[in-house]
């Protein structure tokens, strides 16, 4: 039987989610989900809740969205049976902790990072590796400090990868999948003191960051891997896209799918800005006439 220890989630991505079903597969489901405010989403900007809130849901798990920490969430300070948390998990929350509210738990704070850490630290890891072409991936637990994915090592795997580049959203379902078993290994020998503590080389850290939809531009006659690269790592959000133009006819053309081969770079499907998808072939043509 699994000792019962009392935690508490934060987290509010897919990747959140997937971490979440690691843990609930080895029997370790949290205690509250702390995840960001519904917010309006899609064309009509529909209200929408996190799709971790509606996890929490469905398992009859409580939830909070609180909006800041400047007072901090009364669930947060004790457990519904009075005591004190053992643990709190991060997983792409969304949201910076502060150091009054990660320090609360007996056993600090953990948090699931999808890189090899001090490598790749930030909010775009992921992005990062496909990038830079760096095949070395894995997944990091670190306890949670004051500096961005600054604190020691707690756990780290290293994943062998049979192909390379993949696609943002192949990469990101493996990490988080990789790291939420991790996470589900990790949690019983770091409460019961089995697990010693390993400070990060700070002098080798790299960084990511915040990527905007601009970012996402392709230079059409830069190198032809790198755009490969990009195209990959950016994925569906934010997504890339580049120009054509035609006399005082500009159009921006979201880039769908590509095809790498021989070092050439096709350009496949796109949707222009205002259509539907279509073949970038059948654009050029009727973009020319």
């Amino acid at each position: 039987m699994i000792e019962k220890h009392t935690f508490v989630f934060f987290g509010t991505s897919p990747l959140s989610i997937i971490v979440l079903l690691e843990l609930e597969e080895a029997g370790l489901l949290p205690d509250l989900l702390v995840t960001t405010p519904d917010k309006p989403s899609g064309r009509k900007l529909a209200i929408t809740p996190p799709m971790t809130k509606e996890w929490a849901r469905a398992q009859g798990i409580r939830c909070i969205q609180p909006e800041n920490f400047k007072n901090v969430p009364y669930e947060l300070t004790i457990t519904p049976s009075g005591g004190k948390w053992d643990l709190f998990i991060v997983a792409s929350y969304g949201k910076i902790l502060p150091k009054r509210v990660f320090d609360l738990p007996k056993h600090g704070t953990l948090n699931v990072h999808p890189s090899l850490l001090p490598k790749l630290r930030g909010p775009s890891p992921i992005h990062g590796a496909i990038m830079n072409d760096d095949s070395e991936v894995g997944v990091t637990i670190m306890l949670l400090d004051e500096e961005m994915d600054h604190g020691p090592i707690v756990a780290q795997k290293r994943i062998s990868l049979k192909e390379w580049p993949l696609a943002h959203d192949v990469l990101h379902d493996l990490l988080a999948s990789e790291g939420g078993s991790l996470l589900a290994s990790t949690i019983p020998l770091w409460i019961s003191g089995g697990i010693s503590l390993k400070e990060q080389d700070h002098s080798k850290a790299t960084y990511t960051k915040i990527l905007k939809k601009e970012d996402g531009f392709i230079y059409l006659k830069d190198d032809p891997y790198k755009n490969y690269l990009k195209i990959l790592a950016f994925g569906d959000k934010p997504g890339t896209h580049f120009f054509l133009t035609r006399g005082d006819i500009k159009v921006r053309l979201k880039i769908v799918e590509v095809d790498f081969k021989n070092g050439n770079l096709e350009i496949v499907t796109v949707i222009p800005e205002g259509r539907k998808e279509m073949k970038y072939v059948d654009f050029k043509r009727s973009f020319k006439e």
